[in-house]
């Protein structure tokens, strides 16, 4: 009996792991993290320091971006089947079914709406539900459409901050907010770009319109710099919008955006190269997270 009972605990404990599993690849954990990590952000930026009323609304807005991206799951299960890299997910691999993936998209949805309504406002609900709106019935369906969906499809990246600064007890039409916003929109472009560039043969075998059919690699790679450029000036227009006041701040986000032009000339002169892109996707990422802490790190000490 002991040994039976043994036997249904590491069942249980393994079936535990595998729906968990499944759920964190439904709902894109470590690109979600990074959402609500915004959110939070924008939250510090509007309130100046860090309390207790940041968790439910950046836990809603965590809880909402994996319904919607298990609703991308969803809608893209049929290409993410002809793709190398997205083949193992969990709808293509046939680990869960597509009805039970539905259950959990709008169990997801309706817990994070709910979540920012009552720890914000109306406002910042419908700053999700226009999120999820853009991402799922707007800019999914237009991948596949036109290889420039990503440009009108970066305003997802800008809503989560703009949320935040709302919970935080700031306005959606403040200019300090629409300065952050722009810098996460940018972001948005050459971080696809570069996913483009390094898995351009999944994305090609799956259907999508992808740039590499309209540009050679070199062309694409200079394309994508021009767009890295274009998010560290658009850094610089954050300290113009009054977000930060420090001498010394500013200085620091104009070095880190010369650092990140350096560290990215690669894409001009070896845009051939995979590699390349790797380091480019890694260093533009650690160059937002960089700046982002930064600056909410300026509000909570207030220098």
């Amino acid at each position: 009996m002991k040994a039976i009972a043994l036997k249904l605990l590491e069942y249980d404990s393994y079936n535990i792991k595998r729906a968990i599993g499944i759920l964190m690849e439904l709902g894109k954990v470590r690109i979600t993290f990074f959402v609500a990590f915004s959110t939070a952000i924008g939250f510090i930026l509007a309130s100046g320091s860090i309390s207790g009323n940041i968790i439910i609304p950046t836990l809603g807005v965590f809880i909402l971006a994996c319904g919607s991206s298990a609703m991308n799951h969803y809608q893209e299960r049929k290409s993410d089947a002809l793709m190398e890299r997205t083949k193992q997910r969990p709808l293509p691999s046939g680990a869960i079914k597509p009805k039970h993936a539905l259950i959990i998209v709008f169990t997801f949805l309706a817990l994070g709406l709910m979540l920012i309504y009552v720890s914000s406002n109306f406002t910042a609900m419908l700053l999700g539900v226009l999120a999820v709106l853009w991402y799922n019935a707007f800019y999914t369906p237009l991948k596949k459409v036109t290889p420039l969906a990503v440009v009108p499809g970066a305003l997802i990246g800008a809503i989560p901050p703009i949320i935040g600064w709302v919970a935080g007890g700031g306005s959606v039409f403040d200019k300090e907010i629409f300065a952050v916003a722009l810098f996460f929109f940018i972001w948005q472009i050459p971080h696809f770009w570069l996913l483009l560039l390094i898995y351009s043969r999944d994305y090609e075998s799956a259907g999508f319109p992808t740039l590499t059919r309209l540009f050679n690699m070199d062309q694409l790679s200079r394309i994508t710099f021009i767009w890295i450029a274009a998010l560290a000036v658009s850094c610089l227009l954050i300290p113009l919008s009054g977000v930060v006041h420090n001498l010394y701040i500013n200085i620091l986000l104009l070095i880190s955006g010369l650092w990140l032009l350096w560290k990215s000339r690669n894409l001009i002169f070896k845009g051939s190269e995979r590699r390349v892109y790797r380091y480019a996707f890694r260093d533009i990422n650690n160059y937002v997270l960089f700046v982002t802490v930064v600056l909410a790190l300026n509000k909570i000490i207030n220098i």
